[in-house]
């Protein structure tokens, strides 16, 4: 299985994960020239997107700490061009949440994992 099979199966984890905890999966693997986002949900009137991350073993750090300021830079602005393409206003109601997924199949949620746009 390559890196994006491997990301596919997680990611798909993490929407069933989601999905269950109430949020409207808007759209999975969003490109943009910018970057990606994992997920784009829902949840009431707030958009959220979503960094999914796992890591198999902890000799790498924990897999919520792979989003750093650079990656959460890079989600922030790839979040203000899905808002653009999609014709939102650049004030919706957004957030930027992590799911961390370890070796173990352990799921975090991190709502709100960092500031907003």
């Amino acid at each position: 299985m390559n890196r994006r099979e491997v990301g596919g199966r997680f990611e798909g984890q993490a929407a069933a994960f989601l999905q269950a905890a109430g949020l409207e999966i808007q759209e999975a693997n969003y490109r943009c020239r910018l970057g990606e986002i994992d997920l784009v949900a829902r949840e009431g009137a707030t958009w959220v997107f979503v960094e999914v991350k796992y890591r198999k073993t902890p000799a790498l750090g924990a897999p919520e700490e792979a989003v750093n300021g650079a990656k959460q830079l890079r989600i922030r602005r790839v979040a203000q061009m899905y808002l653009a393409s999609h014709g939102l206003p650049e004030a919706t109601d957004c957030r930027f949440d992590v799911v961390a997924i370890d070796g173990e199949g352990n799921i975090r949620h991190y709502r709100n994992a960092f500031g907003g746009i």
